[in-house]
């Protein structure tokens, strides 16, 4: 497990957190289509946190996309980088995930967050955040809409429906199985919406979440214990 410093001259405001988002995100990359799905590896990223004790634990697993195999994760622990404030979480886990992902031994491809992408008020959620750092492409696959309206998609898996920021598309309701919950799939960096919606399905074949982020939430559970016990 790799220890974490929070980076000099990280930002401790939310005026020099956003002034941070508004430089990098010019930065993105939306107009490259990324790896095609089922080809390479893909890496799930995913964090855990102790807020009483100032721990956070940043997992990174990676898959070989076609099989879904593991081929090898990394942990890394460290403080808690900023306060939590919606719209810039990615500030309290960036450090520790990017210590995570250079713990790895091989590269990692495709990166999935729990989270957003372009899925974000600011336009600049983790996945975009990340990938801007790392020049990787990136891809943001999350639990709930967030601030953003959209119609149920059909009951059926790969069916799928525009997430509006008003009649901006910033992402979409993906279903990945019959009757389940869709997720929410935003672009990140490097990578075009259908395609991020293909990789989102194919990483999904038994469960709703990705099988990339499933297994970084439960390694990174695992190594919070192991951190604070």
């Amino acid at each position: 497990m790799t220890i974490v410093r929070i980076p000099a001259g990280w930002p401790v405001t939310e005026e020099q957190a956003r002034a941070v988002q508004d430089e990098l995100r010019e930065r993105v990359v939306l107009d490259e289509p990324g790896p095609p799905p089922g080809t390479g590896r893909v890496t799930g990223v995913d964090v855990a946190y102790d807020d009483e004790r100032d721990v956070v634990v940043a997992a990174a697993v990676v898959l070989d996309a076609a099989t879904l195999d593991v081929v090898a994760e990394a942990t890394a622990v460290g403080r808690v980088s900023f306060p939590y404030v919606p719209g810039l979480l990615a500030f309290r886990e960036i450090p520790t995930v990017l210590a995570a992902l250079e713990a790895l031994p091989c590269p990692p491809g495709l990166v999935v967050c729990d989270g957003y992408g372009r899925a974000h008020p600011r336009r600049f959620g983790l996945a975009s955040h990340l990938g801007v750092l790392t020049g990787l492409p990136t891809i943001g696959v999350a639990k709930n809409p967030f601030t953003f309206s959209y119609e149920e998609p059909g009951v059926r898996r790969g069916s799928a429906s525009p997430l509006l920021a008003g009649t901006e598309e910033v992402g979409r309701a993906v279903r990945t199985q019959d009757g389940i919950k869709p997720v929410f799939v935003s672009v990140g960096h490097r990578v075009d919406l259908g395609n991020a919606c293909a990789h989102t399905l194919a990483l999904t074949p038994e469960y709703r979440l990705p099988e990339s982020t499933r297994r970084a939430d439960s390694l990174c559970r695992r190594a919070l214990r192991q951190a604070t016990s």
